[in-house]
């Protein structure tokens, strides 16, 4: 998947909730603070994406871990009787 570039990229991070502003001692004519560079805003795009991922895994993790809960307490009620 190719990283997104200009607007694309600021789109994918404001979607995400990354903060797209740049260096905040440095203000702009209007009184704000610049957009990030490119390649700063990748590189938060994609730890936010793979935050994302990692909550996403654990929470996987934590079903299959009570489904095999579940399944070894089943079958310690089936041998029992």
């Amino acid at each position: 998947m190719a990283i997104p570039q200009g607007e694309e990229l600021e789109r994918r991070a404001l979607k995400l909730g990354v903060n797209i502003e740049g260096d905040p001692h440095t203000k702009s004519a209007s009184g704000s603070a610049p957009r990030a560079p490119d390649h700063e805003l990748q590189r938060r795009v994609q730890e936010a994406e793979r935050g994302l991922r990692e909550s996403r895994l654990w929470m996987l993790a934590l079903i299959s871990a009570v489904a095999s809960a579940l399944s070894a307490a089943a079958a310690i009620i089936a041998v029992s009787r």
